[in-house]
């Protein structure tokens, strides 16, 4: 495998843990190839969030390297889930070594 320099869009997305399978089913549809997701915790808008109990109170980091193109139709989507979950996403041009 032979590894080169390109560009794309690095999306994250940081949620409650409970959208796991609903963000994991969208970028699928999306036709993104690869993520990553990690539990994480700290504080925000929608209070402080411990993860000190499994699935409860918990959230998640979702990271993404894809086109810009599918960077629109990932947040644009975004845009249509409940407000009443803790959801932050945002996108920054990347540049790096993909397989």
């Amino acid at each position: 495998m032979s590894f080169s320099l390109n560009q794309g869009t690095l999306v994250t997305i940081v949620s409650e843990t409970v959208l796991q399978d609903r963000l994991i089913k969208l970028l699928i549809t999306l036709g993104v190839s690869g993520y990553t997701i990690v539990p994480v915790q700290g504080t925000g808008s929608h209070g402080r969030r411990t993860g000190d109990m499994a699935g409860y109170n918990t959230n998640i980091e979702i990271k993404t390297i894809v086109t810009s193109e599918v960077s629109d139709k990932l947040l644009e989507e975004l845009k249509h889930f409940p407000e009443t979950y803790a959801l932050i996403a945002f996108r920054q041009n990347v540049e790096g070594l993909f397989a």
